[in-house]
């Protein structure tokens, strides 16, 4: 593989959000301005939908104030003439900085409000893109369009503790099983080798144990925020601050983290992002 496809989002005196066909990949505000990610996974053979979010709903425990918002047609604001988002699909060389200086720009969304212009948050701004590409069909595409209940969310709870208690006994064993599909198409969409992805993955869990780095908070019900993506067909699995459900607090400070994007098929929970 000589080329990437990445996401690359920048904002300035806002927060923003990126969204490949229906699906979060990256948000930036506060310290971050600046993120990119490669997006061969959520990309696909033809038509692509991008979507740029100015001041994105809030997630976690005061989301349901924030979608109230919007809802009521979003919160006004007065452009200083200093901010602006910006969102890039660049195909830039495998190992080469993902920079529109550097890189072929396959599509682009920008909104930079003048001076004294009146906006509403959130700010929604749309793209198709046709994409000569050849990736596979992507399972998630075919998944079922799943319906939240009081019952979804046990069950989900109880199928993420059994990854959780496994990373706590450095046991990858689960979190592998749960993520094969998933670990399959990434090592088609990057060119990968599927023994080595999930041998580098079961000895980087392995290694964290021994250095008693892994102390995953136990999932349950009422920790558990499903945020649904790609249309309902997946459910992201988040904690109240809005962050990955699964993480582990790291010994020099911060988070390790493992987003989990989960479908439901035939009372069968699988990780297919």
């Amino acid at each position: 593989m000589e080329r990437l496809l990445v996401f690359r989002l920048e904002a300035v005196g806002c927060s923003a959000e990126a969204v490949l066909n229906g699906i979060p990949l990256l948000r930036v505000g506060g310290e971050q301005m600046l993120a990119s990610l490669p997006v061969h996974e959520f990309t696909l053979a033809g038509g692509n939908e991008i979507e740029l979010i100015i001041n994105p709903p809030v997630l976690g425990a005061q989301a349901a104030g924030a979608a109230e918002a919007e809802a009521a047609g979003g919160e006004p604001h007065l452009s200083d003439g200093k901010v602006g988002a910006s969102l890039r699909l660049l195909l830039p060389r495998v190992g080469a900085v993902a920079h529109p200086a550097q890189a072929r720009t396959l599509a682009s969304l920008d909104w930079a409000p003048a001076a004294n212009e009146l906006y509403r948050s959130p700010l929604r701004l749309q793209q198709w893109v046709d994409l000569p590409i050849a990736f596979p069909r992507w399972r998630w595409l075919d998944a079922p369009v799943l319906t939240l209940s009081d019952a979804l969310k046990d069950e989900l709870a109880a199928y993420l503790l059994k990854i959780a208690l496994g990373l706590t006994k450095g046991d990858a064993e689960p979190l592998i099983q749960a993520s094969r599909l998933r670990l399959e198409e990434l090592a088609q969409a990057y060119q990968r080798s599927l023994p080595a992805d999930v041998s580098r993955l079961r000895g980087h869990i392995q290694q964290l144990h021994a250095a008693q780095a892994l102390k995953p908070s136990l999932p349950t019900p009422a920790k558990l925020l499903l945020r649904a993506v790609a249309g309902g067909r997946l459910l992201e699995c988040l904690a109240p601050d809005g962050l990955p459900l699964l993480r582990s607090p790291c010994a020099g400070g911060g988070q390790m983290m493992w987003p989990l994007r989960v479908s439901a098929i035939g009372g069968e929970f699988y990780v297919l992002r």
